[in-house]
């Protein structure tokens, strides 16, 4: 798969997967379909759901370090900033030989364009939160959380 193509796909995916509303038993709801597809699979990852600022869901798996909150929280900050998933701002940037740093008004010890992190866009709110996996290659984290969208919605 070329780098567009990979491009064109991660942004058909955040096209495709709006939420209708997301509050508190949704997060709960959704972090529990991660937990248990993680745990399934013998995965070791560290899953965390947040409606704006505030964390909702956390979750640390057999396997997962500190170490992964620490990259939950630079991949959050991709979001929260730039509004689409985080694989997709660093595949964006990889196809134009481009990092995330300073040159983007952004720390690169504070941020971290790597997958993972996926936007909770909710129809007519946009942006309201973001789900994230770490534990896994960036590709795997970013499939595990669109993979649990999908099979949440």
């Amino acid at each position: 798969m070329t780098d567009d193509d990979l491009i064109a796909r991660l942004e058909q995916q955040e096209r495709d997967l709006i939420f209708t509303r997301f509050d508190f038993s949704d997060a709960w709801r959704l972090g529990s379909l991660l937990v248990e597809m993680a745990g399934e699979r013998g995965l070791p990852v560290a899953i965390d759901i947040r409606r704006g600022t505030q964390q909702l869901f956390h979750a640390a798996l057999a396997g997962s370090s500190a170490d992964n909150d620490a990259w939950i929280e630079r991949k959050v900050r991709v979001v929260q900033r730039f509004g689409h998933s985080s694989f997709l701002v660093g595949r964006r940037l990889a196809a134009q030989g481009r990092e995330l740093d300073a040159g983007m008004g952004v720390n690169p010890a504070r941020f971290a364009a790597h997958g993972g992190a996926f936007p909770v866009r909710v129809e007519a709110a946009g942006v309201i939160g973001v789900v994230t996996v770490s534990g896994l290659p960036q590709a795997e984290d970013h499939a595990l959380v669109v993979e649990a969208i999908e099979r949440f919605r």
